[in-house]
């Protein structure tokens, strides 16, 4: 599993999360998780492959936005346990 993390500058409000959320589910179909901040100029989601940054960067884009950094890294899901 991959967790990508977008800096996105130009999101304003509730609604410009809720555009850059639905961009992502659109162009990356299996992403899970897809949570957007207005006010620390973030998005994150999880999918099972690394995703095309290519296509996320110009999609945004095509939407007003603009991605300022993407960083993907591998996720492990992180259980409580008790042993």
């Amino acid at each position: 599993m991959v967790k990508t993390a977008l800096k996105i500058d130009g999101m304003m409000c509730g609604m410009c999360e809720a555009h850059i959320n639905d961009v992502i589910r659109k162009v990356v179909p299996e992403a899970r998780k897809v949570r957007s901040s207005h006010t620390k100029g973030e998005c994150s989601f999880l999918s099972d492959v690394e995703p095309n940054a290519d296509d996320i960067m110009s999609a945004i884009a095509a939407t007003g936005y603009t991605v300022q950094s993407m960083k993907t890294e591998a996720y492990t899901k992180k259980f409580l346990g008790i042993f």
